[in-house]
């Protein structure tokens, strides 16, 4: 399933991007530069486990909802984290106005999953 294997590729890209910053970035960036790419592995986490949730939520019958919910949540990490990542790598601050795409992009997700669960297990 498609939405399992992104989860455990995003997350795995988490571990690594997040252990590049502890080791490589951590002497060459200030601490709010730091605080930022930090943030930006934080929610690639956070939306790898979502992922997984829409897996399961695929697995037990969902479909449209769940569906949309992962590829909100795909997009979401590509523009959240994925400008967090390129403020820091090429300076250029104005990509940090993408960002707030991904938080609209995560909250979407969020609200279409609890939509799909309710649908699924609603009496």
């Amino acid at each position: 399933m498609i939405y399992a294997v992104l989860a455990a590729i995003s997350g795995a890209l988490a571990v690594a991007l997040g252990a590049f910053g502890a080791h490589a970035l951590k002497a060459r960036l200030p601490s709010d530069l730091l605080a930022v790419y930090e943030t930006g592995v934080r929610y690639q986490f956070y939306h790898a486990f979502a992922l997984l949730a829409v897996a399961w939520a695929v697995s037990l019958g969902g479909q449209g909802a769940a569906r949309w919910a992962g590829n909100l949540f795909v997009a979401g990490t590509l523009l959240f984290s994925g400008s967090l990542y390129a403020m820091i790598a090429t300076g250029q601050r104005w990509l940090g106005a993408i960002t707030p795409l991904g938080g609209v992009a995560f909250i979407g997700g969020w609200l279409l999953l609890a939509w799909q669960f309710w649908r699924l297990w609603r009496p």
